[in-house]
């Protein structure tokens, strides 16, 4: 029959998760220190287990001596002949301690000892194993609640699941299952790990999603980002490398199997899969769902500021309840979408830098150039050697002194012609207040006429003689009246 060590030893390693190693080490640890409690040092001392830990016993090595000096490492040679008659001076021997030997103080030392040892190795090991789980689906149970927070019996250790990581929509009660996500161990006030739980972040989505979607768990199908308010609604992106899978379907599932197994860990919280796409107006287009988008328009790349057109009935459904859609939107692409009914954006004011956006959008500023690559026959080289000397745009050509284009390196005199020419003929400069006549300015402004009572000059802008006071009226020969 097992001894109470080893029945001690194996429980160790099947509870608590502690190597064998570590046990021998820490028992063996505990017996020299009581071994030098008795005798002031345990250098000379060596401990050995049994078969399958059936015991442990503990030698002190003597050398043989002529003359006894000192009885803890020495052993004299009568004494030595009397345990092995072929013994003699110098010999090193291994003689068995009784553990009676060994006061009551001794003893509790070698107890505490290897309390506090297997205590703190089983702590380190907990944590070393949880902490390796970090971002893992575990299970766990209900087991107390306090101010909110969620006590989980996790079987060996027990995890708190944050109210802060709870959805909003889930309740729980005494033994509910929890299935939750590991995000956060660290080491407790009394040195065990605390494991932290959740429920509420992106990333548990994405561990459900590899569980119930093989195409996932094996990387066919690749998750690009996942956005969630917890509780209400998910939207993940996906994509897949491979031009026969549809990344999309997968996820869905036939018949919408896979999905609605997702929603159902997820307490009925909606879920919009969606395909991602480089192409950003189409990224958007898809990120709205399940409204249907008319028009995307990209405003401002640099800014990522785009505009999004939807049919009348379907501006609520774009923006979500309480904005949630768009909003969810927003943080999935990483764009700023403004959501518009095309009654909204014909009535829109389309003033200053908002009109010349949208005018690019429809062409409406065709034919105008303002960089140096704009105009017809720039050569590259001429392009390069400009903007080096902080000349990019066609003002800054037009604003340059005479002369001071052929002083600029890479630009000779053959190229400065050949620029301004380029300049001069799809350019029109036009002065500052300077503004083009209407129709008809033109000759009213360069004409002048008589009088027919006096003869006095008038010009057409008058209305009455300035001499004789008479009514003007002038008629051109198109028949307009000035």
């Amino acid at each position: 029959m097992a001894s109470e060590m080893a029945d001690a030893i194996r429980q160790l390693i099947s509870e608590k998760g502690i190597s064998e190693d570590l046990i021998v080490k820490t028992v063996e640890d505990a017996l020299l220190a009581a071994y030098k409690k008795k005798y002031g040092t345990n250098e000379n001392a060596v401990v050995r287990f049994r078969d399958d830990y059936e015991g442990v016993d503990i030698y002190a090595k003597k050398t043989i001596v002529e003359e006894l000096d000192d009885p803890v490492l020495e052993i004299s040679l009568e004494d030595a002949k009397e345990i092995n008659e072929d013994a003699e001076i110098g010999d090193v021997l291994e003689l068995a301690i009784d553990p009676h030997e060994f006061d009551l103080q001794s003893v509790m030392l070698a107890k505490q000892t290897t309390r506090t040892s297997l205590r703190e190795i089983s702590r380190d090991t907990q944590f070393a194993e949880y902490k390796s789980k970090v971002g893992e689906i575990i299970i766990g149970y209900y087991q107390r609640e306090r101010n909110g927070n969620i006590f989980v019996d996790l079987g060996k250790v027990e995890g708190i699941f944050p109210r802060k990581y709870q959805s909003p929509r889930e309740i729980y009660h005494m033994g509910d299952r929890i299935k939750a996500m590991i995000v956060e161990v660290e080491k407790g006030r009394m040195g065990g790990p605390q494991i932290v739980l959740s429920r509420t972040h992106a990333e548990f989505v994405r561990k459900i999603l590899e569980l119930e979607v093989p195409e996932i768990y094996d990387k066919t199908v690749e998750v690009f980002k996942i956005v969630r308010e917890p509780g209400y609604r998910t939207k993940i992106a996906v994509y897949s490398r491979r031009e026969d899978i549809d990344p999309v379907g997968a996820c869905v599932g036939l018949k919408g199997i896979r999905i609605q197994a997702i929603i159902r860990e997820l307490e009925g919280e909606k879920v919009d899969i969606l395909r991602y796409d480089v192409d950003p107006k189409r990224f958007i287009h898809n990120a709205l769902s399940p409204a249907e988008v008319r028009d995307v328009y990209i405003l401002d790349e640099a800014k990522h500021l785009a505009l999004v057109v939807v049919p009348d009935s379907q501006l609520s459904v774009a923006i979500g309840k309480q904005g949630l859609n768009v909003r969810l939107a927003n943080r999935l692409c990483d764009w700023n979408i403004d959501v518009k009914t095309e009654e909204q954006f014909r009535e829109m004011d389309l003033s200053g830098g908002y009109m010349k956006a949208v005018s690019a959008l429809f062409g409406e500023d065709e034919g105008e150039a303002s960089g140096l690559a704009d105009l017809p026959g720039m050569e590259p080289e001429w392009i390069e050697a400009l903007e080096a000397a902080g000349i990019s745009t066609i003002e800054d050509v037009l604003s340059l002194e005479p002369g001071a284009m052929e002083a600029i390196e890479g630009i000779d005199e053959a190229a400065a012609l050949a620029i301004q020419s380029i300049v001069d003929e799809n350019v029109e400069v036009i002065e500052e207040g300077e503004s083009e006549p209407e129709e008809g300015e033109d000759r009213a402004l360069d004409e002048e006429y008589q009088c027919p009572d006096c003869g006095a000059k008038v010009t057409p802008e008058m209305s009455h003689c300035p001499s004789c006071g008479v009514e003007l009226s002038f008629e051109y020969e198109d028949g307009e009246e000035a």
